[in-house]
């Protein structure tokens, strides 16, 4: 059973790196197949189809990039450290989508609305972290449902590519600028600012 559910991980990880890489829209079911060197019914063990294996790759990179942001914020004791960690480890897990994938993912109907839902949670853990700050005093006093408010709805717009379309900026580099303004406007007066690099 352990050999069956590493050779599952395996294959998605590899299925994660390639539509990371070159999206996912043009490949065929028997295009990854041939790509990751598997017979197409390896692929119907983990999918019904193409649109289910796209949703489940989707959910298993968001799994994934959701302990290892969990993991940045761990690392901080902090809040302030941990609001511009969660924001830039959410930014440094999507720089390693490519454009394509993210365009790929938008028009999606099932793997935007992963990407949808971990935007919400996403959202709700800033806001979560905001409001222990205000209440602990270690940010200054900002309205924190406001902030968390304009937070989130930063979140989505990125997500959406609302962003990327005024701006230019991928949803990685947004994380970062997104991370930078909120750390740097609710730092309580005097309190060292978060590097950025």
């Amino acid at each position: 059973m352990a050999r069956v559910t590493a050779r599952r991980v395996q294959l998605f990880d590899q299925l994660v790196a390639l539509f990371l890489d070159e999206g996912f829209a043009h490949l065929t079911l028997d295009e990854i197949a041939a790509r990751l060197h598997c017979s197409k019914s390896t692929l119907y063990t983990v999918a019904a189809g193409k649109d289910d294996l796209v949703r489940a790759v989707t959910v298993h990179f968001f799994r994934t990039a959701t302990d290892a942001v969990e993991d940045a914020v761990a690392a901080h004791a902090d809040p302030l450290q941990q609001v511009s960690a969660y924001l830039e480890a959410v930014g440094d897990q999507l720089s390693a989508a490519s454009h394509q994938f993210m365009e790929d993912l938008a028009a999606s109907t099932s793997a935007r609305q992963v990407y949808e839902k971990n935007t919400s949670i996403a959202a709700s853990r800033v806001r979560e972290m905001i409001v222990r700050g205000v209440e602990a005093g270690v940010f200054r006093e900002v309205h924190a449902s406001f902030v968390a408010d304009a937070a989130s709805n930063t979140m989505v717009r990125i997500q959406q590519r609302d962003v990327y379309k005024a701006t230019g900026l991928d949803d990685a580099q947004a994380y970062r600028e997104l991370a930078a303004l909120i750390t740097t406007g609710i730092a309580a007066t005097g309190a060292p600012l978060p590097s950025t690099t």
